[in-house]
Formats: structure tokens, sequence, C-alpha cells
């Protein structure tokens, strides 16, 4: 079947762009309040998991997504976040979000970690650091 509109093919190389500036920003907005706003919280709920040491998981998951969403906005290092990422997101469905059920439960960390795995397999695309000269 012919495309609608078979002239947005020529811009396919926006999409990647448009993910990683949307998954970014995502993860900045998850991974401030684990950092810098309820860092004794999270690590509470952490420990509850069975995530021990409980503190240093935090840190390094707050750490990944506060500066890995930066890093995929700006676009640096953009296929080893966007891979991080999607581990991530794995094991937040399989620790957490699972037990809620699919609607209203592990589709938003599924749509993050599909997108995740897509940035991981097309790179960076326009306006990044990563672009090769």
């Amino acid at each position: 079947m012919p495309s609608v509109f078979p002239q947005l093919f020529d811009f396919w190389f926006v999409v990647p762009f448009l993910l990683r500036v949307l998954l970014g920003v995502i993860f900045i907005v998850h991974g401030y309040p684990k950092l810098f706003k309820n860092f004794q919280g999270t690590k509470d709920f952490f420990q509850s998991l069975g995530l021990r040491p409980a503190a240093a998981w935090v840190i390094f998951i707050g750490a990944l997504e506060f500066f890995g969403g930066i890093f995929l906005i700006v676009g640096l290092f953009v296929q080893l976040i966007a891979l991080l990422m999607a581990i991530n997101m794995f094991f937040a469905i399989a620790l957490v979000a699972r037990k809620k059920g699919f609607a209203n439960g592990w589709e938003f960390e599924l749509t993050l970690l599909v997108i995740s795995l897509a940035l991981f397999i097309m790179g960076a695309g326009i306006f990044a650091i990563d672009v090769p000269f």
C-alpha cells in the first residue's frame, strides 16, 4: 500500500533525535527525585525490593536516569545509555510494575524499554555529539 505522505521518508533521520529528547526528559524527571528530593524514601523502597545495598542502588539508578537523560538529550554515548536504560526498564517491569498488570501497570515501562532499544539500534540521529564527522 502506498504511503499517504511519502515525502516524509526523506526525514527519517529526525526520528532518533525526537525519541532521545523525549526519553531524556522522561528519565531526568524520574531520576532527579531519586537523587535530590526523596533519597531516603527511594532507598527504603529499593530495600523492600531486596536491592542491597539499597543506597548504592539508588545512587546508581538515580544517576543513570538523571545524568543519562542529559546525555541522551545532548546526544552523548547514546547507544550505551540507551542499552543501560533498556536494562533498567526490564528490571523495573520484573521487580515492580508487572504486579500491577499491563494497563495502568507496566505499559509505560515497556514503552520506555522499546524506545531505548530503538535508540540502541539506530544511534543518536541528528544534533548529537555522537554523530561521526
